[in-house]
């Protein structure tokens, strides 16, 4: 088997485990841990299996001017990105949940235009109005009778500021990733996170009955630790150093799929046509965003 498939593979299985999580994540807050104590435990988990981890590598000295861009890059990609997604998935449905993160190439488009000056395409202006309409139609219009959801109008709003934020954050680590090995920059990044979260997080671990809690939950609290962050990282990772980063992107697409699927099978949430038709406005509009310029084009 060559290498491009074994990086095929890990990637898929990243996609999976990203899928299968908006449900597992779902099941195990708000009614046993609240959203904010799951990512306590998420982030100190994965805190303390990457500091473990870089003892397997070759030490890097960070520059002091890069401790503060880690900093940032924490705040959008660990601390704000995490306490929004988790808060809002506890409010909403999989379903929704995971349709809403695939407005993320788009947000990425737009911070990448301001940030970074790239070019304005006519066509990705007109996705990301596309696509920005079929999220407000599914934030706003979203709601059935499904009882799983307490909030669904707050939650899809708060996991498309989610989306936002881990946008945001591609686009400060996109020149300070390439300076330092990966293991030793995301020890940093977890761990400035971890500092983020713990205020937010530790009133409502402390409130977590942990003796009356199923051994099933357990078992979906390690899944989210070991396999949502620490597993998928290094999935992703090795298939990016095998991959175009445009191909690893367009897994992204799945999530959604493979949620809903899970979703469906497991009896956590159902389908209706608002949801269907703002996936399918939505999945035009990121279409339009992230389909390549013809560089013969005028």
């Amino acid at each position: 088997m060559n290498t491009r498939t074994l990086a095929l593979i890990a990637v898929s299985i990243a996609t999976l485990i990203y899928g299968v999580t908006f449900t597992i994540a779902k099941d195990v807050m708000p009614l046993h841990i609240k959203p904010y104590g799951l990512i306590l435990l998420r982030v100190s988990g994965a805190t303390i299996v990457f500091w473990l981890a870089s003892l397997f590598v070759k030490a890097e000295k960070i520059e002091k001017s890069d401790y503060k861009k880690i900093l940032l890059a924490a705040f959008f990609g660990v601390g704000f990105n995490m306490l929004t997604f988790f808060k809002g998935l506890s409010l909403t449905t999989p379903i929704s949940a995971s349709v809403m993160m695939v407005t993320s190439p788009i947000l990425v488009f737009i911070f990448s235009s301001i940030l970074l000056k790239e070019k304005l395409v006519k066509r990705k202006i007109i996705g990301v109005i596309i696509g920005l309409i079929g999220t407000i139609i599914l934030i706003v219009y979203g709601n059935d009778t499904d009882g799983s959801a307490s909030n669904r109008t707050l939650g899809n709003f708060l996991v498309f500021v989610n989306a936002a934020s881990y946008g945001l954050y591609l686009i400060l680590v996109k020149k300070i990733i390439a300076k330092y090995h990966p293991i030793v920059f995301i020890k940093w990044l977890y761990l400035f996170g971890l500092l983020i979260v713990t205020p937010f997080g530790l009133p409502e671990l402390t409130e977590v009955n942990w003796l009356t809690m199923p051994t099933s939950i357990y078992l979906k609290v390690g899944f989210i630790i070991i396999f949502t962050t620490c597993i998928t990282y290094l999935f992703n990772l090795y298939g990016l150093t095998k991959l175009k980063p445009t191909t690893v992107g367009v897994f992204i697409y799945l999530q959604p799929v493979i949620a809903t699927i899970f979703a469906l099978i497991v009896g956590s949430d159902s389908l209706n046509l608002v949801k269907i038709s703002a996936t399918i406005i939505i999945f035009f509009g990121v279409y339009l965003v992230t389909k390549r310029v013809d560089k013969f084009a005028k």
